[in-house]
Formats: structure tokens, sequence, C-alpha cells
């Protein structure tokens, strides 16, 4: 109080909460969130008279004892630093013990020197040079130990359950939204625990917590998901469900083991920021007026391509949610659901209990669909359950991962699709990426001479009168960027007569590509310089996307 890090109303709050609790009171005031744990323990060193321990301060292996149990150390919370001249050194989360000092003592024949450490530090430590390396012994062993194993997840569900830890995790997500992120990345390193957002396609790391709080930021995480938080040797996948800022969010959270530790990757799906509407996804006017006529026919296939995080699914919901759900029924298997449309029966792909792509799909053929969306077309099984759907009168919606429109015809030839399947049944492909766009702020005009237009393709698209496109610049609106948000760039290939000639001839995806250009389709880089010249984004950005494209 005297140092002005607590009121006398905080302290009026935390001695009832103390009452109801039980506990110290300073471990009161950490759980209310009333001060940290560094200030704590900072003036708890100073009224003690002890030193208190930095991370540094831990040893690297562990302090050789005789007759010292390492489940006392564990349940007492205490971490031996050096033995020197009858005298041992230990780190002590409650220092001022008087039993577990005297237990020490009876144990080893030292005098004790206790040291106050940080709770999530000295945890970390006990991990690292009991928990850990018990671990490893008992694989060359064989054996196994669960009681070890139990109580240190105690302690990790206890330390996920200290206010700071809470109100770091809630911090990180909650800065997702302000970011506007699609993915949280949370990776251990040996000398920092590293936060990066991807924010309009791109990695942007952000200011790092101390490295000592990685497990109790993780064993959060995976308490929030419902994830077996004493696994800690095998990838995870798990789902949070919460809101935030008014925020209506899904995370879909995915662990994974690394050398520091555990890294966690949270899919960020923000209910309230999507827009199901195509006309408001980057569609050009030609490519939106063809897709719709796509979506009108009674059966078919229409797949939508591009690599992972390129907005395919994105677009299939917003065809979906453009359809008459009432007049119509509509079926979709996915894996997983990401988002919930009003009037349409979505089913949870389940590997683990035999409900596959396949299995649903041969299931839902007996209700009585009028349209049907898969996921994503990821074995011959589930492809050739879709061509069989598109023969019977069905409008098949699915998903592929490749480059070009064109080269989704030559993947389902691959998956042993025959082609004269192939030109009865797929009505179109829409290949697409998605571009940053300029941020309006800060874009600069940049004039371009004959020659320039000519090379970098634009001279096509622009009128005339204009010799003028935008740079990005950077500003405080874009986080020095240049881009804020994105929008779609498009190839739509549509199965007409010359195609389905091209295809039963069996041409390359090269070749068909190119017939289908000769047909009048715009490629994703022209789509892009459409776009440059309309000003919505830079070429460099289109260069950067297409840059796996054929420019010619």
């Amino acid at each position: 109080m005297e140092a002005g890090s607590l009121s006398a109303r905080d302290l009026e709050r935390a001695l009832h909460a103390q009452q109801e609790m039980g506990g110290l009171l300073g471990q009161v005031l950490i759980r209310l969130g009333v001060v940290s744990e560094q200030e704590l323990a900072r003036h708890l060193a100073d009224q003690l008279a002890l030193p208190l321990l930095q991370a540094s301060d831990y040893p690297d292996v562990p302090v050789a004892l005789e007759g010292l149990s390492i489940d006392f150390l564990l349940a007492h919370q205490v971490v031996p630093l050096a033995v020197a001249q009858g005298r041992l050194r230990v780190g002590m989360t409650v220092p001022q013990d008087e039993f577990t000092c005297r237990g020490l003592f009876l144990a080893t024949g030292l005098e004790v020197e206790p040291c106050l450490g940080l709770e999530s530090e000295l945890v970390a430590a006990l991990q690292r040079l009991y928990v850990e390396s018990d671990t490893d012994a008992q694989e060359e062993t064989g054996e196994t130990d669960s009681l070890l194993g139990n109580d240190f997840v105690d302690y990790l569900k206890d330390l996920a359950s200290e206010a700071p830890v809470i109100r770091l995790v809630n911090q990180i997500i909650a800065q997702a939204i302000d970011l506007r992120a699609s993915d949280i990345h949370i990776e251990p390193y040996d000398d920092r625990l590293a936060v990066r957002y991807r924010i309009d396609g791109v990695l942007q790391e952000s200011e790092s917590p101390p490295v000592s709080l990685a497990p109790a930021v993780t064993s959060r995480i995976k308490l929030l998901a419902h994830l077996n938080i004493a696994e800690r040797r095998l990838p995870q996948d798990g789902r949070i469900r919460t809101r935030v800022k008014g925020h209506e969010l899904d995370l879909r959270v995915s662990t994974v083991p690394t050398v520091h530790g555990e890294s966690v990757v949270m899919r960020v799906l923000d209910r309230a920021s999507v827009r199901f509407g195509l006309e408001e996804m980057g569609f050009s006017a030609d490519t939106l007026e063809r897709f719709n006529e796509l979506l009108t026919r009674p059966h078919g296939i229409l797949l939508v391509t591009g690599p992972t995080g390129s907005g395919k699914t994105t677009t299939l919901y917003a065809a979906l949610a453009k359809i008459d759900a009432v007049s119509l029924k509509i079926l979709t298997v996915e894996d997983p659901v990401e988002y919930q449309l009003p009037g349409i029966n979505q089913i949870q792909v389940q590997p683990q209990i035999g409900l596959s792509f396949a299995h649903a799909l041969r299931s839902i053929l007996r209700q009585d669909p009028d349209i049907i969306m898969i996921g994503e077309m990821r074995d011959t099984e589930t492809a050739q359950i879709a061509v069989q759907s598109a023969l019977t009168g069905h409008l098949v919606l699915s998903t592929l991962h490749t480059n070009t429109a064109a080269g989704a015809i030559i993947r389902l030839e691959d998956m042993g699709v025959e082609r004269y399947l192939i030109t009865s049944t797929v009505n179109g492909v829409l290949a697409q990426r998605l571009v940053r766009t300029l941020c309006p702020h800060c874009r600069r005009p940049v004039k371009l001479d004959a020659i320039k237009r000519k090379e970098s393709g634009l001279a096509r698209f622009m009128p005339p009168d204009q010799d003028t496109v935008y740079e990005a610049v950077g500003c405080a609106h874009c986080k020095h960027t240049g881009y804020r948000g994105r929008t779609s760039i498009h190839e739509l290939f549509v199965m007409d007569e010359r195609m389905h000639a091209a295809v039963l001839s069996g041409v390359d995806a090269t070749t068909l590509h190119n017939v289908a250009r000769e047909a009048g389709m715009l490629t994703l880089h022209e789509d892009g310089l459409r776009k440059v010249v309309a000003g919505v984004t830079s070429l460099d950005e289109v260069l950067r996307v297409t840059q796996d494209q054929d420019h010619a």
C-alpha cells in the first residue's frame, strides 16, 4: 500500500475473499488480478529480506541430493539451486514456510538458505528438471509413474487458473479481434515465447510474454479447448467458443510438440465479420454473372480450387446463402463445420468413429437432397460418389487443392474419374486467391509510361486516358503495411463444347488452360491486373500472389 500498488479498497476485498477461499493473502491478490505476480514477489522479497530469483538463476541440471524425493519437491514447490559449504540454497514460492524448510534440513542435513521464486518460473523449472527428465528415464526403462504425472497436471491446472495467466490469454485473443487476425500462433523458443498474428494472410509478430509463462499459457488454452492437459508429446485438436468484445468467436485450436514445448495455433472464426454475399467478395461483374448461371443449373459439379487459406469455403458458403434453402433441400459434409447456416443441414465429419466424407455422402443421398456441398474432395471414393450424385440429378459443390481451374480437371482424372464422366458432370471450376487491398488512407498514385504499361500487362485493361495506378505506402491505420483487408481474384473455367473435346482428347493441364483462355477465360493474374487498374490493390501484391501462374 505504501508503494501505491494496492488501495485500501483492494485490500478489503482481498481479505473478504481470503476468508472464503483460504490461502495466502498474496496468492488471493494475484487471483483477483489486483497485483501482478512480479509486483507481489518484489514487495515480498523486500519484506522478507530475501533474494528474488530470476529465470536464469535456476540450474540447467538437477542438483544431486541424497534423501530428497521428487514428490516432496513437487508437492511443496521447491527447486534446489546449489550446495556449498554445508548450505543448501533453494528456490521456494513460500520461503517463509518453516515446515518445508525444516523438512529439507532433516532430509539433507544441510542448513537451508531459502530464496523467493515466481511461481510460474519455479513450476517451469520443476517441469524441466524433474518431470521431463523423469519421463525420459521412464521411457528408457519402460516404467511409468502416474502419480508424478498427476501431481504435475494438478500444478498446471492451478497455474492456468491464476488471474495473470487468464488475463494474458484473454488479451492475446482480444488483440486478434483488434488486428483482424485470422490465426494466432503461440510458439515457445529457448529464450522467448513468440506470439504472431496472421493479418491479411501475412504473419506479424506481437509483443512476447515472458518465456516462463509458456507452460501456463499452453495449459490455459488446452483447458479452454477441452484437450488432454497431461498429454504433451502428441498433437491435439480442439475448439473454443467464447465471446470477446461483443464478438461471438469460434477458435479452432491445434497443438504440436516442439523442442521447447508445445506450439499452439488458433484459427479465429469471427461470426460477426463473415459476409455471405457473392457481390461483396471481389467478383468482377462478368465473372459473377457466369458463376451465378452455373449455380442455377439443376445438376452437375461446380468446383472451387486454390491453396489452403484462399477463401474457397467462404465462397461456397456465400453460394449456398444465395440459394433458396426453403424450396430446396441442401446438405453439407464438412471437416470441420466452420459456420452454421440457417435452413441448411450440415454434417461434421468424424473419422475417429468411421464417419468419413464417403460414408456420410452415401447416407445423405437417401435424404432426398437437391444440393450437396462437400467440404473437400480428398480421395477417389469421395470423387466418384460426387460424380454419381451429379449424374442422378443433384447439384454438387466442392473444393479441390489445385493451382489453376484447368488443373482441377486433370486432378479428377488422377483420382480415377473417367474423362467421359468429367465432361458429363463438371459444369465449371472457379480458381481463386486472396489479395490484400490497399489502405485508402495512404495509397500513393504512380504514373506508368507506355513501356511499363505494356510490360506489366496493364495496357490491355487500362483506358487510353489512364496512366496511373496505386502502390502501398504504410500508415498508422494499416499498421504501416500499406494494406488493409483482402479481396478475391478469380479464374472461371466453364465446361463448354470446346472444353469437352479437349478433355476427351486427353490433353494436359497446360493445353486445357490455353484452350480456355482462347475461349475468353481470364487468368488469376489478369483478373488481378483489372483490380490494379481499378486502384483496389497494387501490382506488387498481384505478382506476389500469382507468381505460381503462367503470365504469358
